[in-house]
């Protein structure tokens, strides 16, 4: 039988006694898999498991929110023989999952899962961190890693909600920024920073309606917002238009970007869900292709441009 490590986080919202459940092991057999289930305890355990795994693992499966997935993946860049990676999305947002056209059954998530494809996908870089979907900055985007999980576990995605209402009587701030990208130099005042590779950021989705997850780019959109006005009218917006066609919105699709800021930001970064707290003035946001992930068949078309350009191949 192949091997399967599932790297599961018991703290994500879905997870309970997974173990224990006859049905999820049936699946993992029917498909040949002999799994094992390996907890974490702490923060970044994900990526030390991941690092020291052996080389004969068939198949990593990410079991938890899109943070555990954050940790599989950079445990994964860290090896020299990389490898199989999957998401098993049991978290309270669950942005990649939803991307990747996984349901809210877990079990029919496996089920997809291991019937799906395995694709090879973009890895964003902040300095030298990896990221799968989302790197971003801004007053009240400490929400995503700040909300008490007391409340997540309780109220699911309505808690950041919650969180957030009480963080709306603090001031918008903008920085001063320089950037470069693709081979020019500009300076602006922004308040919010979002660069990303994905089409789902928050739960909000068709943030960019035409993403793609091997074409070697990732989006940027960096936006100047005053007042919570402001604020609320661009979510609206966002709800209802692809980003980089927003009035107000500096957008690029780029493999590159360098990006300095002249005074410091008051909150922390945040990638993939989590708090980026390492701070430095100048950072640089890259791509690097070399993980392959097996993913559900669903929503594959509409992520791979190489998948289009297979299926153009075939009927020529």
């Amino acid at each position: 039988m192949k091997k399967c490590i599932i790297i599961m986080n018991p703290e994500s919202g879905k997870v309970k006694n997974l173990e224990s459940k006859k049905d999820f092991y049936d699946i993992l057999r029917k498909h040949d898999y002999d799994a094992e289930i390996k907890y974490t305890k702490k923060k970044k355990d994900a990526i030390n498991i991941v690092k020291n795994l052996p080389e004969d693992i068939d198949l990593v499966i990410s079991a938890g929110g899109d943070g555990t997935l954050n940790e599989v993946v950079t445990g994964n860049m860290q090896r020299k023989q990389k490898l199989t990676l999957a998401n098993l999305p049991m978290g309270t947002t669950n942005d990649v999952g939803n991307m990747y056209g996984f349901t809210k059954d877990y079990l029919k998530n496996l089920e997809l899962l291991l019937n799906g494809k395995i694709k090879k996908i973009d890895v964003c870089y902040i300095n030298d961190t990896p990221f799968v979907y989302v790197a971003c900055l801004g007053d009240y985007i400490d929400m995503a890693y700040n909300t008490p999980r007391e409340l997540k576990k309780k109220y699911g995605r309505i808690a950041y909600i919650l969180y957030g209402l009480k963080q709306l009587r603090n001031n918008i701030h903008s920085y001063d920024i320089k950037y470069k990208i693709e081979g020019k130099e500009h300076i602006g005042k922004y308040s919010f920073f979002f660069i990303t590779n994905s089409s789902r950021i928050a739960g909000v989705n068709d943030i960019y309606y035409d993403v793609k997850l091997d074409d070697n780019l990732f989006e940027v959109a960096f936006a100047n917002i005053k007042t919570k006005k402001e604020m609320l009218k661009m979510l609206f917006l966002i709800n209802n238009m692809d980003v980089k066609d927003i009035p107000g919105i500096t957008y690029y699709q780029t493999n590159y970007l360098e990006l300095e800021f002249l005074n410091k930001p008051k909150t922390s970064w945040c990638i993939d869900g989590e708090e980026y707290n390492v701070w430095d003035n100048k950072l640089i946001f890259k791509v690097n292709k070399s993980t392959k992930m097996l993913m559900p068949r669903e929503n594959i078309k509409k992520l791979f441009q190489e998948e289009n350009k297979e299926i153009y191949e075939k009927k020529e």
